[in-house]
This record gives structure tokens, sequence and C-alpha cells, in this order.
């Protein structure tokens, strides 16, 4: 035993051999993990350099990893021109890679209960690591999804990327849209502030109109008659664990039947238009895709990411939270994320309203409003429908070419239907179609509900104690004269009350040209500024008209607390 011992001592190889086998060693675990190819290779693939070895190894990789299974090896050239695809299917994956990776990060901290969740978004921002940046990039992330989703979709169908071979991967891509659109309405909930608890709730009520099976189904998703525990939990499940499944698997078909059976479309007028030999030759010539395009893509996601991050160091965009979830306050101008604003504006339309207006003007006098229920036919039935048309687009046009100018019908209906989305999502806007009282409306514009507004950015300073009667005049300042302060957030000295005199002055003007209009008859109006408590003042708007209409006096009041500290910035 000592002699095999010894020998395998003498025998054990030292210096330059060391060193070789060593370098062998690490090589073969290389080869290993990376599926084929050694670290002389990877070096030659990070400087663009042609193969180190024959026959390719970089065509191994995608022939032997299950990963870059999904890739082909090369791609036509046209295929990969900028101006042809603009990468909007990259772009979207790379937004889903984000909300995987930021979601699971936010996940680890986040309560799924209604006495705790909105508590642990605070606690996400306020307590935890870059947890501000997590939520701010996965709500970014989200929105850029969904986005892009729609660009890949219109740019699909302009180019007549749909047509052949393609119509079942069109088809997925219909599917991701939905998916896509289910996961950020899901998401809303989970803050549950007064934006996602109503959001959903609306939402949610579409599901009850329906018939028979429209309050079992509104049951199902709320898990109680209400928004509760039930509900916030079928949301989370639906949100982190089983769309994201749903979604990882049709990505992986739709990615699948790109890659591997169809390719990217080849530009139109590649594939129908009048090239020469050498110009077609230069258009199908082969681009490999490690490393051409594997860098390619590796330069647009550090692209993607330092974009993200510019976005939001110069605060082009942030994650709001409204106020903690309120069941019995429904509050002023709550609007759907703009990708949902022509949903709302769908719903702002009333079918039985419009056609019985159509036959009161030939004489016939029908109530239709029982039976076409607005919530109903604009909530649950128009949106399938476009759905199915846009699944059957394949189908429906059975014009062979792809070129722009062999389709004006196809090309002119995209446009179209581009148009009427931008239509309804105007009309879903808060300010379209609905009436707030004019009191309301003025109170509510100075102090929104939900974000800061004029009333709220005023500096305690200028918060004088005092009650301030709308139509005498102040001057042009509400402070006394000479009156000045040390502005305790900006250190800057300021002369006067020029926040507050803004604020009362656009309140005033705003009554006052309501009254001449004749909305505010017998008008008195007031702004009450007092001392509630150390640090913190209360702002009184009261106002008192006569309706006409109504023939009745009428009151408006809203009280809001301002303190030293608060928050004056959005």
């Amino acid at each position: 035993m000592l002699n095999s011992l010894r020998e395998k001592i003498n025998n054990f190889p030292r210096g330059t051999e060391l060193r070789t086998k060593i370098r062998e060693m690490v090589d073969n675990r290389v080869r290993i993990i990376t599926a084929g190819l050694s670290m002389k290779e990877i070096r030659a693939v990070l400087r663009g350099d042609p193969p180190t070895e024959k026959p390719n190894p970089r065509y191994k990789v995608i022939t032997t990893s299950f990963v870059a299974h999904l890739r082909p090896r090369y791609y036509p050239k046209a295929a990969t021109w900028f101006t042809h695809t603009f990468r909007l299917g990259w772009f979207t994956t790379f937004f889903f890679v984000v909300e995987l990776v930021t979601g699971m990060v936010l996940m680890i901290y986040y309560v799924p209960f209604p006495d705790q969740a909105y508590e642990s978004i605070l606690a996400i921002e306020s307590n935890v690591f870059l947890g501000e940046l997590m939520r701010d990039l996965h709500r970014l992330g989200a929105e850029g999804m969904v986005l892009f989703t729609w660009l890949h979709m219109f740019r699909t169908y302009f180019t007549g990327s749909y047509k052949g071979q393609r119509s079942f991967t069109w088809l997925t891509g219909v599917a991701l849209l939905a998916i896509t659109a289910w996961l950020s309405f899901s998401g809303y909930l989970l803050t549950w502030d007064q934006l996602g608890y109503w959001a959903i709730t609306v939402g949610s009520s579409m599901a009850e109109s329906g018939p028979v099976v429209g309050p079992a189904l509104n049951l199902l998703l709320r898990g109680a008659p209400d928004i509760g525990a039930g509900g916030l939990l079928r949301f989370y499940l639906n949100h982190v664990i089983l769309f994201p499944l749903i979604a990882i698997l049709v990505i992986s078909i739709h990615y699948y039947k790109v890659s591997r059976e169809h390719s990217i479309s080849l530009p139109a007028t590649v594939e129908e238009g009048k090239l020469t030999k050498e110009e077609r030759k230069e258009a199908t010539r082969r681009i490999d895709l490690i490393p051409d395009l594997l860098t390619h893509e590796l330069f647009l996601t550090s692209l993607g990411i330092l974009i993200m991050l510019v976005i939001l160091y110069f605060g082009l965009f942030a994650s709001p939270l409204e106020t903690h979830a309120n069941p019995q306050q429904t509050p002023l101008d709550t609007k759907a994320p703009w990708y949902f604003w022509w949903l709302q504006g769908l719903l702002k339309i009333d079918p039985a309203s419009i056609i019985e207006n159509m036959l009161a003007g030939i004489g016939i006098t029908v109530e239709l409003s029982s039976i076409l229920n607005s919530k109903f036919i604009m909530g649950l039935v128009i949106p399938p429908v476009l759905i199915g048309i846009l699944v059957g687009v394949p189908y429906i046009d059975r014009n062979p070419s792809r070129l722009a100018k062999n389709r004006p019908f196809a090309i002119g209906w995209g446009i179209a239907w581009i148009f009427i989305l931008l239509a309804l999502s105007y009309m879903g806007l808060p300010e379209f179609g609905v009436e707030t009282p004019l009191a309301t409306r003025i109170i509510q514009d100075l102090a929104p509900e939900e974000g800061l507004g004029e009333l709220r950015a005023t500096p305690y300073e200028e918060l004088i104690p005092g009650v301030y009667t709308v139509g005498e005049d102040y001057g042009r300042d509400l402070c006394p004269s000479g009156y000045s302060y040390e502005d305790h957030e900006s250190g800057e000295l300021v002369i006067g009350c020029p926040h507050l005199t803004a604020v009362f002055t656009e309140y005033s003007e705003k009554l006052l040209i309501g009254e001449e209009e004749g909305k505010l008859t017998d008008l008195h109006a007031t702004m009450t500024i007092e001392d509630f408590a150390p640090s913190l003042r209360r702002v009184i708007m009261h106002i008192e008209w006569f309706d006409d209409d109504a023939s009745i006096d009428k009151e408006y009041e809203k009280q809001y607390f301002l303190h030293l500290d608060r928050v004056r910035e959005h």
C-alpha cells in the first residue's frame, strides 16, 4: 500500500505538466457547462473572431443545450434588419424577464392579507434595500411589456407576418396579449390601495352582469360578495404563480415556432419584391446566432436596463401608491391604467339608450335597458368578440401577398382600428361623459383625493390662520404686509404668501365664473385656516349656493389637515 501511494506521488504532474493538466480539467468543465464551448472558443465569441475548432462548436451549443435549442443556428440577414422588426418581440420578452426577476424580489417581502398588504408595500419602499427601485422597475416593466406587446402585434399585422404557416404563431401572440393584460390587471389589487381596490371592484362587477353564471363567476373571482382576504389571495396566486407559468409556456411555444419552424418573416420586399440576384443573396445571407446576434442581444439588454434606470432616476416615471383601500368611499377621478382606457370608454356607451333614441326618431317608444345591459354588452360581449376578430385575422385575410401596396383594405382596416382604440381610450378618461358637481370639481382640482394638488403643496408657513371669503378684496397677497419666512425644506427666504394666494385666487375665480354662468346662484364660499394641533393646521373649504334646478339651498365642505413635515412634492 505504501509503495502504491509512493508511486502515485512520484507520478503526480509538476510544473508545466501540472498547469496543462489543470487547464484541461477547467476546460472540460467549461465545455460541460456551456454545452460545447471551450475557454478559447468563448474568448473568440466575445471578440467576434471565427470559430477555433471544426466542426463549429457554436452550432453544437444549439443542438445539445435545452435552453439554446429554442434558438436557430442562424437567421437570414434581412430578418435581422432593425427597421423590419424594431426588436419589438425581443423587448417584450426582455420586459417579461424583468418582471420575473423584480417580482421574485418583491414577493419575498409582500404579505397577501388585507390587514398587512398596504403596510408591506410601504415597508418595501422604505425599509428594504433598493426596495423602491425594485417596485418602480416592476411597474415600469409591466407597462413596457403591455406597450411592446401591442406594438409587436401591430408590426406583425401591418407587415402581413401572420399569413400561411405563421397563423398559429399569430394565435399564440393573441393569447400572450390577453395573458399580459390579465397579469397587469391582477397585479393592481396587490397594493391594496384605492386605485387597485376599485379597479378590481369595477372589473369583477362586469362578470356579475353575465346571465346565469355571472354571479357565480363574480364570487369565484372575489372569493366573497365583496373583495376581501379571499379575493386578494386569489389575485395574488394568479399574479405570481398561475399566469406567469402559463405565460412561460405560451412564450416558449411562440418563440419555438418563430425560431425553429418558420423563422422571423423576411421583409415583404425581399420575399415578393424584384431584387437582383446579388441583392437577394445578400438579403438571405446567414447571420450566426453566436456570436453576432448574441452580442447584439447582450447590448440590447444593457441598453434596456440603462434606459429604465435613467427614466426612474430623472423622475419620468413612478409607481403611485394611493391611500389605503376604503370599501366605504369611491374615490373621484379614479381611472384604469392607460391600456384599459379603451375598455373604460366602452363601458360608457349605452347601447339600449342609443337604440331607444333611434327608434324614438321614427315614433317608436320602447324600453330596452333591462334587455341590453350596458355592463354586460360592452364589458362581457364586445371584448371577446374583438379577441375573436384578432384570432380570425389570418383566416379573414386570404390575400396571399404581404406587400402593403397589394393590401390596401387590410392596411386601412388596421389604421381604422387604431383610431377606434384611441377614440375609446379618450372616452375612458374620467373627464369624458362624467359630470361632477361644480363645487366638488373645483375643490377636487385644488386638492385631489389622490395625489398632491396645489393646496397640499402650499408651505406650512403660509397657512396663516383666518377666514378668507370669496369675493372680498385681499390685495395682491393674503398675508400681512411685510410678512416673510424661511422655507424649512429649501431654506430660501420667501416674501409674502405666493402659494396660498395662488390657491385662493384660483378657488375664487372658478367659483365666481360658476356664479356668472348661473350654476352657483347666491354664492357664499370661504376658506378657513385654523390651528388644530402642534405643527398641524386644518383647512376648511366651504361652499353654499342655491340650486335653481332643485329649488333648494345646497352646501359642500371638505377638510384637509396639513402638517409641518408633510411631503410637498410628488
